[in-house]
């Protein structure tokens, strides 16, 4: 039988040649894009530079575009010193591809902001003219807003005297700048006075119903079952760790030390528990909203009831005259 290492041996050997194959395969491959690029460069360098020239195109592709351009020249670089067998540290190519790598990365969010202009340039270069699409073509013209009149009587004013009126290259020159005057256009994104107080009055109307008085009427007078709930009750003021407290020190009969911060935070507890409690007996102005809307609802009753009683005397009244006539 054979051995272990014998299998091993195999094994390593067959690993061995499928990585042979495998970076044979990588060098054909290298080798026919290497004669792509060397054609198309060539193509490139055939045309006229003119060509070549982006001017009028966006800054920062140009920019990206010769940092690309300098990564792949050092990456290439950087290969060839490893295939020859040379040491790569400290080389000044690796430094100038992490420099170039950490450049393209900051420059990348402002290539996601003008990725709309981008994309619009790119389709405009494909198919020659503007989608229809496009959402800047339906922007407002403000000088279609504006009346001739006014537009008129705007230029007399901002016109220097005795300057030409015909003349289009003196226009605005020295001149005081008016604004032009935009169509007046109602803006509904404001809340009205009135629809203020009637979220104010709804607001109170939640407040006055949800106060701990209103509640404890609540769960004794009306028959809907209780729900046993973390309210703000005079005993719920007291923390967990009070209570641990107190209750270690009368079971062993000892006092604790309290630090400075622990007396700062039984004060503000104090303070809070007294204020509460002082408000729940003293406070009535979260009632003073219900109070209101019941006087309104008597007042229009009262009125009701005038009105009617006052057409009652008044029927009553003209029967008496055709009578004694």
């Amino acid at each position: 039988m054979p051995s272990i290492m014998d299998v091993k041996s195999k094994d390593e050997a067959a690993d061995e040649s499928n990585d042979i194959q495998d970076t044979l395969e990588a060098f054909d491959e290298i080798a026919a894009a290497s004669e792509k690029l060397s054609a198309s460069v060539n193509n490139l360098l055939s045309k006229d530079k003119d060509c070549l020239v982006a001017d009028e195109g966006l800054s920062i592709l140009t920019v990206k575009n010769h940092l690309l351009l300098q990564y792949l020249t050092n990456l290439v670089f950087t290969i060839l010193s490893k295939c020859s067998g040379k040491s790569i540290q400290n080389s000044p190519s690796v430094e100038r591809l992490v420099e170039i790598r950490t450049v393209i990365e900051r420059i990348r969010p402002l290539e996601q902001k003008l990725k709309y202009q981008i994309d619009k340039l790119v389709k405009i270069a494909l198919t020659g003219a503007p989608s229809a699409d496009d959402g800047t073509q339906f922007r407002a013209n403000p000088t279609s807003l504006m009346n001739d009149s006014e537009e008129s009587d705007e230029d007399e004013d901002a016109r220097p005297k005795g300057m030409d009126p015909t003349d289009d290259s003196s226009r605005n020159v020295g001149g005081k700048y008016v604004p032009p005057r935009l169509a007046a256009v109602k803006y509904d994104g404001e809340e009205t006075l009135a629809s203020k107080q009637k979220d104010l009055l709804e607001k109170a109307k939640k407040r006055a119903l949800s106060s701990s008085i209103v509640q404890k009427m609540q769960e004794e007078y009306l028959d809907a079952p209780v729900e046993i709930a973390h309210s703000s009750g005079l005993k719920n003021a007291i923390s967990k760790e009070e209570r641990e407290r107190t209750e270690y020190e009368e079971t062993n009969y000892t006092r604790l030390p309290r630090t400075k911060r622990d007396k700062i935070l039984a004060k503000q507890r104090a303070a809070l528990t007294s204020s509460s409690f002082g408000d729940e007996l003293t406070k009535f102005d979260d009632f003073q909203t219900l109070d209101q809307e019941l006087n309104r609802f008597n007042k229009k009753r009262k009125k009701s009831f005038k009105s009617s009683g006052k057409k009652k005397k008044k029927m009553s009244f003209k029967k008496k005259k055709r009578f004694h006539k």
